[in-house]
C-alpha cells in the first residue's frame, strides 16, 4: 500500500469536511433547504471575490466561465485585446475566434509577465475596442500577471476587462471591486477545494450593460438567467445544480472564512516560497520570471539530462506523487509543483523529499536533503 499525495495546480485536495458533506444524504434543488444553502454560497463567494458584484454558478469546468464571458458580452465583429503568456490566455483567444470577435493578440513568452502599458498603447491606437482578456495566474507557466495595473488603464475605456482567475483566486489577492475588474472567474478544483464541476463568474455592472448589447447565441451559460433565478425570493438556479458539489462548496467556504482571506494568501505565499527555495537549493532553475511568480504553482526547468516525463511518471508510480508535467510546447521541459488549495507545510516537505530521491535514482547530481532543508528553513523564519 501507498498513501498518495496530490501535487497537481488542479484538481486539487479535497477537505474531508467537504468530502463528507458531499455525501450527505441527496436534496432536492427546488427546496428552501437547497435556496438557503445557495443563498449562503452566493454572500461567501462575494467575500472571496471581494465583490459586491454578481455571482452567478455554472456546472462547468474553468472553461466554460471563460466562455460564458465571451458569449454574454460581445456580439461577432466584436474587437477585443487578449493577452496571452501561457496555454491559458491562447484559450481565450481560440474561443474569442470561435465566436467571431476580431481578435488583437498581446503574445509574450511564456516566462514572462504581461505589459500593462502595451494594454494601454492598444487601447489608445482603437476606441472601438470592446473587451480586454488577461489572465491573473497562469496555472501552465505559474506567471503571476498585474490585473491591478490592467485595471486602472481599462477603467476609463468603453472596454470590458475579463480576468481569468481560475488558479487565482483563494491564492493570490484580487480585489474585484477595488481594482475594477469587470468580469472574473474561478473553477472549484482549484482555490475552492472541491473536486471540478463547478464554475464562478462575478459580473460588475459595467459588464451588465455590455451584457445589455451582445447578439451572440447564449442558453445554459446565460448571465440573466443565472442571476435572475438567484435573486428569485427562493435563490435558485435555471437548470439543475450539481447540488453535493455545491453542498461541498458550502463546506469549503466556511473554511475560508475561518481562515480569513489575508490568512489564505499568507499560506499560500509561504508554501510557493519554500518550494521555490527548495528547488533552487538542489540546483533547480525556476520557471517563472521574479518580478511576476504566483502563489498557486510553481514550475521549474527539468534539469539537463533528465527525462521530463520520466521524472513526473516516477514520482507518481514509485512515490505517491503527483505532480504536473509541462504544458504544449513545456512538454517535458518542465514540472509543476501545485500549493493551490487545500496544501500545508509538509505537503511540501513530502513532495520534496520524493523529488530529492527520484532525482538521485535518476541520476541527477546534487546534495540529498538540500531541498527539504532549504524548505524546513523557510517554515522555520516564518
Amino acid at each position: 500500500m501507498r498513501k498518495r499525495y496530490l501535487m497537481t495546480p488542479g484538481p486539487t485536495p479535497v477537505p474531508s469536511e467537504v468530502l463528507l458533506a458531499q455525501a450527505r444524504p441527496m436534496i432536492h434543488h427546488r427546496t428552501d433547504e437547497f435556496s438557503n444553502i445557495l443563498a449562503q454560497v452566493i454572500e461567501d463567494l462575494k467575500y472571496v471575490f471581494q465583490t459586491k458584484n454578481d455571482v452567478a454558478v455554472f456546472a462547468s469546468s474553468g472553461t466554460g466561465a471563460m466562455e460564458s464571458a465571451v458569449s454574454n458580452l460581445f456580439s461577432a465583429g466584436d474587437k477585443v485585446i487578449v493577452t496571452s503568456n501561457g496555454k491559458f490566455g491562447d484559450r481565450f483567444v481560440q474561443i474569442a475566434e470561435a465566436y467571431g470577435l476580431e481578435v488583437k493578440k498581446l503574445e509574450y513568452e511564456w516566462d514572462t509577465v504581461v505589459d500593462p502599458k502595451d494594454v494601454g498603447d492598444e487601447l489608445a491606437k482603437d476606441a472601438g475596442i470592446k473587451g480586454v482578456f488577461v489572465t491573473q495566474s497562469e496555472t501552465s507557466t505559474g506567471v503571476l500577471n498585474d490585473v491591478k495595473a490592467v485595471g486602472e488603464i481599462v477603467k476609463n475605456h468603453q472596454a470590458i476587462l475579463v480576468v481569468d482567475s481560475i488558479t487565482g483566486i483563494g491564492a493570490v489577492d484580487l480585489k474585484t471591486d477595488e481594482w475594477g475588474l469587470d468580469v472574473v472567474m474561478t473553477g472549484s478544483q482549484k482555490g475552492l477545494m472541491l473536486p471540478p464541476g463547478l464554475a464562478a463568474v462575478s459580473i460588475s455592472d459595467k459588464a451588465w450593460e455590455a451584457a445589455s448589447r451582445s447578439s451572440l447565441p447564449k442558453f445554459y451559460f446565460s448571465y440573466k438567467k443565472a442571476i435572475d433565478s438567484i435573486n428569485k425570493a427562493q435563490p435558485t438556479t435555471p437548470f439543475t445544480p450539481p447540488v453535493s458539489l455545491i453542498v461541498g462548496l458550502s463546506e469549503a467556504l466556511k473554511m475560508m472564512r475561518d481562515e480569513g482571506l489575508e490568512g489564505m494568501i499568507e499560506r499560500h505565499s509561504m508554501l510557493a516560497e519554500a518550494t521555490r527555495r527548495g528547488l533552487e537549493s538542489m540546483g533547480i532553475k525556476l520557471f517563472a520570471p521574479s518580478n511576476g511568480r504566483g502563489s498557486a504553482v510553481t514550475p521549474a526547468w527539468v534539469p539537463d539530462g533528465i527525462d521530463g516525463k520520466a521524472l513526473v511518471k516516477k514520482m507518481k508510480e514509485e512515490q505517491g506523487i503527483t505532480i504536473a508535467g509541462g504544458q504544449d510546447r513545456l512538454s517535458g521541459k518542465v514540472f509543476r509543483i501545485g500549493h493551490l488549495g487545500y496544501f500545508d507545510r509538509f505537503d511540501i516537505l513530502t513532495t520534496l523529499a520524493g523529488l530529492e530521491m527520484t532525482l538521485v535514482e535518476l541520476g541527477y547530481d546534487f546534495e540529498p536533503g538540500s531541498g527539504v532543508r532549504a524548505a524546513e528553513e523557510t517554515f522555520l523564519n516564518k
